[in-house]
């Protein structure tokens, strides 16, 4: 009887030590598998930083006041076309163009003719540098911002360099609009506030019209060119008098800043010079 039992106790002895060693086993694969999905999660989150965009000019040296066809290729880190982008603001791609010395500003939207290729007709009032910067969203991943630089043939108008304003208030298209801010300072969160109204009889403007979807789009570059800004207003349905836009200003120094929005259906963009301390 005692040769029984311990041969019984000896025989559970091994049953158990099995099924825990196969249990560690599973553990270790659905660690695995957990660390490897895990892995692919965050690659694609990151997936932004590695887009490539190719520019490609009909004319290697365009003319000023010249029609000139630009296209933009979105490619993945390996150099495949990306397919896919998400709509933000009622466009696949916004496209901001500026003169080297900021005097000029613009705000296109390319047509995406599929398989990663944005194409548009661009043209370019003076010679000179000119900077362009793309703005677009591959599906699934974050915004990406792309920037190309260009010199265009013909007379370069007189360029000085950028001063702040003195009085942040511009009349444009009969509208007076006025820029206010909390906290100008770099790694600090600013809001920055739009009032708008009527500039003959000064009464508040409401009834803004969406302009791409929002009440109003804000593009601020710095003096050098290398930082760039496209903020969205905190409250895309609001319709005036204020329209208000938080944004962050990563290095001191002078920066513009242009305001756009739509009343009666014209677009009016403002421009601003601020000094970031």
């Amino acid at each position: 009887m005692k040769i029984k039992h311990l041969c019984m106790l000896a025989l559970t002895i091994v049953l158990v030590l099995s099924g825990c060693g196969a249990k560690t086993d599973r553990n270790k694969m659905d660690q695995g598998q957990m660390n490897h999905e895990g892995m692919n999660h965050n690659n694609a989150s990151s997936h932004g930083k590695d887009i490539q965009t190719e520019w490609k000019f009909s004319n290697e040296k365009p003319q000023n006041n010249q029609d000139v066809q630009l296209s933009i290729q979105v490619k993945d880190d390996k150099g495949n076309p990306i397919h896919d982008f998400d709509v933000e603001h009622e466009k696949l791609m916004h496209l901001i163009v500026v003169s080297k010395d900021l005097s000029y500003f613009d705000h296109l939207h390319p047509e995406y003719k599929g398989k990663g290729l944005f194409t548009i007709t661009a043209k370019f009032p003076s010679g000179g540098d000119y900077k362009l910067f793309a703005d677009f969203v591959p599906k699934g991943t974050e915004k990406v911002t792309k920037s190309q630089s260009l010199t265009v043939q013909g007379d370069v108008p007189h360029s000085s360099a950028i001063e702040p304003d003195t009085h942040l208030t511009k009349v444009i298209n009969g509208k007076e609009i006025a820029l206010s801010y909390d906290n100008l300072a770099v790694g600090k969160e600013v809001m920055l506030n739009f009032n708008i109204k009527d500039a003959q009889t000064k009464q508040p403007i409401h009834n803004l019209q969406p302009y791409l979807g929002a009440v109003g789009h804000v593009v601020i570059i710095s003096e050098d060119t290398e930082q760039y800004l496209h903020v969205h207003p905190m409250d895309e349905k609001a319709a005036g008098p204020d329209a208000k836009f938080l944004t962050t200003f990563t290095k001191s120094g002078v920066y513009k800043i242009w305001g756009q929005f739509q009343h009666e259906g014209k677009v009016m963009t403002v421009p601003f010079v601020v000094k970031v301390p």
